[in-house]
């Protein structure tokens, strides 16, 4: 049996759950302000947990990862866009798309930068508390990494869904066509290991930006 950090995994798990959380808000958030408000009249423009939360995707396979050490895989429920509604369809749908990972971007910027002013600090007084320095390095690779993966271009991730948007509306259609395997392809992907040439370039390049 591994041997596991029962502490680690609850700062693990409890940053994946927030930082999913504030990604499927900004997906509701954004499609609310470019016209449709299936979202928030489903109450998904929340920072409430339990209103994103998917059983299966946001606790069950997150704790199976994380105790048996396998990568990391977890989702919430996607948030609902009725596309007709969007007031420049196709540009605004990208949009929506975009607002995920783009939040996650936005929450490993802000957990680096007070990671590094906390180390600025420490020269000249205390370094930050064991726990929030877990909690905020936690953070930033979990979101990196969630922006990172949900932005491989295979639909139904949102780089797919971007991917779609951009396109000619002819290539699209085609594109769209294998939208019904896109799980079985990431799932291939990742038992592979294919999906670390796709995501651990993307990581450490962004990560280099960070402070």
């Amino acid at each position: 049996m591994p041997d596991i950090n029962v502490a680690q995994v609850l700062i693990v798990f409890v940053i994946l759950v927030f930082s999913l959380t504030v990604h499927e808000m900004a997906h509701a958030w954004t499609a609310d302000r470019l016209g449709d408000p299936t979202a928030r009249l489903l109450g998904r423009v929340s920072l409430n947990p339990l209103i994103h939360a998917d059983l299966i995707g946001t606790v069950v396979f997150p704790l199976m990862a994380l105790v048996s050490g396998v990568p990391l895989i977890g989702w919430a429920k996607p948030v609902p866009v009725n596309i007709r509604l969007l007031r420049h369809q196709r540009r605004d749908y990208v949009l929506v798309a975009a607002a995920g990972p783009a939040s996650n971007l936005v929450l490993a910027f802000a957990a680096a930068t007070v990671m590094s002013l906390g180390a600025r600090d420490a020269v000249d007084g205390p370094s930050l508390p064991i726990v929030l320095a877990s909690l905020l390095a936690g953070a930033v690779q979990i979101n990196l990494l969630l922006a990172v993966f949900n932005m491989i271009p295979i639909p139904p991730l949102d780089g797919g869904n971007v991917l779609s948007g951009l396109l000619p509306r002819d290539l699209a259609a085609g594109f769209d066509r294998i939208r019904p395997y896109g799980f079985l392809i990431l799932y291939a992907l990742v038992l592979t290991d294919g999906y670390r040439y796709l995501v651990v370039p993307p990581y450490n390049f962004l990560r280099s930006w960070l402070p």
